[in-house]
Formats: structure tokens, sequence, C-alpha cells
């Protein structure tokens, strides 16, 4: 007879990954939500200041300089926001993995339990379906390994690329408040 208790086990610990990975991404969001309240705040403060300025400008050459000056902490501004907007994801894909990672573990482990204990329980001549099971595991758990590594590899390409836009965008703004 099969014991269903580490498959009652198994659905539970899949439940409580679930809620850990909803509680990830509420947060997660929570957090670009905190940070997109506080863009938008700074930005209507700082838009008001720069009206304000510019309706005070005398004749074109200040408007000019302003609008010169008013563009370089905009473009310091963006590639900080960018910033902090990987951060946040980064870290939440980071603890998505995570999460993952130890229900894949648990779940190949509880199932290869039951698959050990069946094995010892079950008729003569079923130990060749138990290693086509296992060899079909040892496959699904190399493929989620791949998986792993591709998406790692895929975010700090995507990381990469966008340390170097925010870099040639700060050099062109450093370069144009110089100009």
């Amino acid at each position: 007879m099969l014991n269903t208790t580490p498959f009652a086990a198994t659905n539970k610990a899949t439940l409580d990954a679930l809620m850990s990975l909803s509680a990830t991404a509420f947060d997660g969001v929570q957090q670009l939500t905190a940070l997109n309240l506080q863009v938008l705040k700074t930005s209507l403060d700082e838009t008001a200041e720069a009206s304000l300025a510019l309706l005070s400008a005398k004749d074109p050459q200040a408007l000019l300089a302003l609008q010169t000056e008013l563009m370089q902490p905009s473009a310091e501004k963006a590639t900080a926001y960018g910033r902090q907007v990987v951060d946040i994801l980064t870290q939440t894909k980071a603890e998505f993995e995570r999460i993952a990672t130890e229900q894949v573990s648990g779940v190949q482990k509880s199932i290869m339990s039951s698959v050990g204990a069946a094995t010892k329980n079950g008729p003569d001549g079923s130990g060749s379906g138990v290693a086509l099971f296992q060899s079909a595991m040892a496959a699904a758990n190399n493929t989620f390994d791949g998986f792993q590594k591709a998406t790692r590899q895929a975010t700090e390409a995507a990381e990469a690329n966008y340390n170097a836009v925010a870099g040639s965008m700060t050099k062109a703004a450093g370069k144009a408040k110089r100009a």
C-alpha cells in the first residue's frame, strides 16, 4: 500500500512555496510602487521650481543656459532610477530562484523517497520501471538546472547592457554640461 503522507507534505510545501512567491512578488511591486511615487513627487516639485525659474529668465541666452542646466540632473536621475529598478528586479528574481530551487529539491527528495519505499514493497521485476523513473527525474533536474543557468546568464547580460547604456548616458550628459 502506498503511503500518502509524503504526498500530503509535498502539497503543503508547494502551497507554502506559492505563498512565498506571492509575498515576494507583492514585495517587489510594493518597492517599485514606492520608488515610482517618490520619483513622481520629486519630479512634480522640481518641475514647479524649474517652471518658475524658466519664467523668470530675462533673455533667450539665460533661458538656454537654464535649460541646459536643468537637463544635466535629469540624465543622472534617470540613470539612478534605472539602477534602482534593476536592483529591485534582481533582488526579486534572486528570491524567486531561491524559493524555486528549494521547492524543486524538496519535491524531488519526497518523490524519490516515495518511489524508494514503493520499490521495497513492490512486486519483483519493478526495478526497471523505477530505474526509468529515476532517469526521468534526473533529466528533469538537469533541465531545471539548465533553465536556471540560462536565466542567470540572461539577467547578467541585461544588467551589463544596462550598465553600458547608463555609463554612456552619464558621459554624454557630462560632456553636454561642459560644452
